[in-house]
C-alpha cells in the first residue's frame, strides 16, 4: 500500500514537514509495511520555507526588521540547487504585529522583506523565490523598494520616520533589477478594485472603512508612478493577477522585472508532487482549517485536484473542518477533523496535541481504506 502524505502547515502549530511526519507515523502504525511518501505543500504563504526544505537544502539567517521596523533575526531557505526561498510571513507577517487594529495599516512597512530579498540576491543565488502570503502590509511595496535601493521622492512630512511610505511618495527612481526573482502568490487579486489589495484585504489587516478607501486612493496614485519608473503600461501594474498580493507587493516586484506565478502550482513542481502520486493508493492532505476558502488556491485542494486526476482517493485531515463545505467538498473523497473532542483554540493549536491527533486519525483512515478497498500491506 502506497500512501502520499502532502500537508500544508497547521498555522501556529505544525510545519508542513511536522504534519506529514506525524501522519506517516500514524499510517505505519496501522500498516507497518506501507510505503509512505511525505511531500511538503504550501501556497506561497506561511510555511513555504518549511515545505520546500522537506526535500533537502538548508536554512540561512539574516538580520532584518519586522513590520514596525523592530530588529528581527530571520531565515530563508537555500535549496540543493542554490535557489533561495524567502517567505514574507517570516518577516512582515500579520502574526508579528500583535493586536490587529486601525493603528496597523499606516505603521506596517514591507522594508524587512526587502532586506531579506537583498541578502538572498547578494548571496549569489541563481534564483530567488519570494512567497507573499500572510503579510501585515498595505504599502504598495514602497518599503521593500527602498530597502532594495530604489530612490523614493517623498512629500516633506513623509521624509522621516518608519512605517507605510505609500501616502507620501510622489515619484520613484532607480528600480532594482529583480529578474532573478520569482514571486509565489496565494491569491490572484489585482492591485485595485473590490478584490484588490486595500478593499479585499485591508480589513483583515486592521483597516477601518475610511482607511480602506484612503489606501485604495494611495494605491491608485502609486500605480502610474510604478509604471513610469518601470516603463510598463499602467494596466500591467494594476491588472496582472497577483499584483494586489501582500498589500501591493506583487505590483512592486512585477515592476522590477520579477515573475508572478501561482504559489501552489510552483511548489508542487519543485517538490515533485506529481511524480510522488504515481502508483499511490491513497493521498492524505490537509491544513489547520479546511473550509470554503480552501478552494481559493490553497494547498490541500490543489493536492486533491492532482490526485483525483490520477484516480487516487483523497482524504483531508484538518484541525478544523467547516460544514457545509460547498463546492470544495466535491473535490475530495472525505474530510475529517482530527480532534476527537471539543478543545479550546489554545489546546487545539498545541503541537503535541495536534501531532497526536493527526497520527491517530491517519491510522483510523488507513485501516478503513485498506479494509474497504482490499489493499495489500506492501507493494
Amino acid at each position: 500500500m502506497k500512501v502520499v502524505a502532502a500537508f500544508d502547515s497547521f498555522k501556529g502549530s505544525l510545519s508542513s514537514r511536522e504534519a506529514g511526519e506525524a501522519v506517516a507515523e500514524g499510517v505505519r502504525a496501522a500498516v507497518p509495511d506501507a510505503e509512505v511518501v511525505v511531500v511538503g505543500v504550501a501556497d506561497g504563504g506561511e510555511g513555504l520555507v518549511d515545505a520546500l526544505l522537506v526535500g533537502g537544502g538548508h536554512e540561512t539567517f539574516v538580520d532584518a526588521v519586522d513590520p514596525f521596523g523592530r530588529p528581527l533575526r530571520t531565515g530563508y531557505a537555500v535549496l540543493d540547487d542554490g535557489t533561495a526561498v524567502v517567505e514574507a510571513a517570516r518577516t512582515i507577517g500579520l502574526d508579528l504585529v500583535g493586536a490587529v487594529d486601525a493603528t496597523v495599516p499606516y505603521r506596517a512597512s514591507s522594508s524587512g522583506l526587502g532586506l531579506q530579498v537583498a541578502a538572498a540576491l547578494a548571496s549569489g543565488a541563481p534564483r530567488v523565490l519570494v512567497g507573499l502570503g500572510g503579510s501585515a502590509t498595505t504599502d504598495g511595496g514602497t518599503g521593500l523598494l527602498a530597502a532594495l535601493g530604489a530612490r523614493l521622492e517623498l512629500v516633506p512630512e513623509g521624509s522621516a520616520g518608519a512605517g507605510n511610505l505609500l501616502p507620501h511618495v510622489v515619484a520613484v527612481h532607480d528600480l532594482p533589477d529583480l529578474s532573478r526573482v520569482e514571486v509565489l502568490t496565494d491569491v490572484t487579486s489585482p492591485l485595485l478594485g473590490p478584490t484588490g489589495a486595500a478593499r479585499m484585504f485591508g480589513p483583515q489587516k486592521g483597516a477601518d472603512p475610511t482607511q480602506v478607501e484612503a489606501l485604495e486612493a494611495h494605491l491608485t496614485r502609486w500605480a502610474p508612478l510604478l509604471a513610469a519608473a518601470s516603463g510598463q503600461q499602467v494596466s500591467a501594474v494594476v491588472g496582472t493577477p497577483g499584483s494586489g498580493a501582500a498589500g501591493g507587493l506583487g505590483a512592486a516586484l512585477l515592476a522590477c522585472g520579477a515573475t508572478l506565478v501561482p504559489g501552489f502550482a510552483r511548489v508542487a513542481e519543485l517538490v515533485g508532487l506529481d511524480d510522488a502520486l504515481v502508483g499511490a493508493d491513497l493521498v492524505l492532505t490537509g491544513e489547520g482549517s479546511f473550509d470554503a476558502q480552501s478552494a481559493l488556491g490553497k494547498g490541500p485542494v490543489g493536492v486533491a485536484d492532482l490526485a483525483r486526476a490520477r484516480g487516487v482517493p483523497v482524504v483531508v485531515l484538518a484541525g478544523r473542518v467547516e460544514h457545509p463545505l460547498g463546492a470544495v467538498g466535491e473535490r475530495v473523497d472525505a474530510a475529517f477533523g482530527v480532534h476527537p473532542v471539543p478543545r479550546t483554540p489554545l489546546e487545539a493549536m498545541d503541537p503535541i496535541v495536534t501531532a497526536a491527533a493527526l497520527r491517530a486519525t491517519a491510522s483510523q483512515v488507513v485501516r478503513l481504506v485498506r479494509r474497504t478497498h482490499g489493499l495489500a500491506d506492501a507493494r
